[in-house]
């Protein structure tokens, strides 16, 4: 299973989200994974349906747990995690998964994406 973590900023566009998991050059992936406080996110579930594709919820304490290559001091504070979209992707995987992309940033700087790559929960 191929995953795409997201952390973006409540003004994050679909366009935004677009473009991030293009930065990714991963062309097919068969989930979203993003924090749970965001997943009901209007601009999320627009892209996510426009993909046809699942949103899965990561809760805090289970992106808190994850470690990421990409370490945020920033984020670090404000989300426990050196980077969202890693931690997310990660997550919503079986302990042994992958991170195949690093994190991304969209050209807006608005939404940021990683894949991973492994068995689903």
């Amino acid at each position: 299973m191929i995953v795409a973590g997201f952390g973006f900023r409540a003004s994050a566009t679909e366009d935004s989200l677009r473009d991030a998991l293009a930065l990714t050059a991963i062309a097919n992936v068969d989930a979203i994974a993003t924090p749970a406080d965001k997943a009901q996110s209007i601009t999320l579930q627009a892209f996510a349906k426009a993909h046809n594709l699942p949103v899965l919820e990561i809760d805090a304490s289970t992106m808190q747990a994850v470690w990421t290559q990409t370490q945020s001091a920033k984020v670090h504070v404000k989300r426990g995690t050196g980077s969202v979209a890693e931690a997310c992707a990660l997550a919503a995987l079986t302990t042994d998964a992958i991170l195949t992309t690093p994190r991304v940033v969209s050209s807006d700087r608005l939404a940021t994406c990683a894949i991973a790559q492994g068995e689903p929960k």
